[in-house]
């Protein structure tokens, strides 16, 4: 069976990534917009009523207004953007955090695709408040390296020209002011009582994504050993096809190492009093598109992995 898919703002960094992976699906059709009509809202209207699965592919402000254009209640709506990602009537696509989280996301028509950065630190901080490893005030902070092409079209653009600034060459952080638009679904979704300080850094390399939690173990409300938060942390995920925990031997851990892959690897390093948790993976696909695709397989009762492995 073939079921039928449109990306709103498919000419974007994400939606082209989307199509990417939807074009060899097995069972799906792509709907698409010619370029005449991209912006035309009847066409637009016409395209996601006759949807099966919505991919929402838009800045926050044009994500809104699509969601008003779909009458069908049929129609799953995925949204990329950050616009619903803390509103409770929408379902957070995370599924590897529960049982009950991928069985929400199964039977959703409206789901809130997380953020990149996101992504990392959830991966990283949910199992630990869960777990009961921590408490919800633990004074989380974490920074996260980016490639430059989470900053979409713009500045993949400006990291691409020739005549380039040369600040362009070294790491730069951003969102100084701690207001990151990712911070919200970073602490509503993990449970804690405040955002964590949060440093993201964008450098240059096209993609790849490694976001870094600190973890003083004289804070922890259990005391356990690296060795067994490891195997804690490994239970946790035992049941997922995209996420594994692992450690690093060679001492080194490249921000791109997941580049071009769909899963997340989560790397505990340190030792039994100071540890660091990673989350390594790839800004478009498991923080991106192919999270929107696992989402849809997912609603649409197929293999969850089906074009991401």
């Amino acid at each position: 069976m073939k079921y039928k898919v449109y990306i709103d703002g498919q000419a974007g960094t994400t939606g082209l990534q989307l199509r990417e992976r939807l074009e060899y699906h097995p069972n799906i059709e792509l709907l698409l917009i010619s370029e005449a009509l991209r912006k035309d809202e009847s066409e637009r209207k016409r395209l996601m009523n006759s949807a099966d699965v919505v991919f929402l592919c838009l800045p926050d402000e044009a994500a809104i207004e699509a969601v008003k254009l779909v009458e069908n209640p049929n129609v799953c709506i995925i949204d990329a953007s950050t616009a619903h990602r803390t509103n409770p009537l929408w379902t957070y696509g995370f599924p590897e955090l529960s049982a009950k989280h991928r069985q929400k996301i199964a039977s959703s028509k409206r789901i809130a695709n997380p953020g990149c950065h996101a992504t990392g630190f959830i991966a990283a901080v949910y199992p630990l408040v869960m777990m009961g490893i921590v408490s919800p005030d633990y004074p989380f902070s974490a920074h996260s390296i980016t490639g430059y092409s989470g900053g979409g079209k713009g500045m993949i653009q400006e990291y691409e020209k020739t005549d380039r600034p040369t600040e362009l060459d070294s790491p730069r952080q951003y969102a100084l002011g701690q207001a990151h638009k990712h911070l919200p679904e970073m602490q509503y979704v993990t449970g804690i009582s405040s955002a964590p300080i949060f440093s993201p850094i964008v450098c240059n390399f096209y993609r790849g994504m490694e976001t870094c939690t600190p973890l003083h173990t004289n804070l922890f409300l259990k005391k356990v050993t690296k060795a067994e938060l490891t195997k804690m942390l490994a239970d946790f995920y035992k049941e997922s096809s995209l996420i594994t925990v692992a450690q690093e031997k060679s001492g080194f851990l490249s921000s791109n190492r997941m580049a071009n892959q769909n899963g997340l690897t989560l790397y505990l390093e340190g030792n039994d009093q100071r540890m660091t948790l990673i989350s390594m993976f790839d800004n478009l696909g498991k923080g991106a598109s192919g999270a929107a695709v696992q989402n849809m397989n997912i609603v649409l009762g197929l293999d969850e992995t089906e074009s991401l492995i």
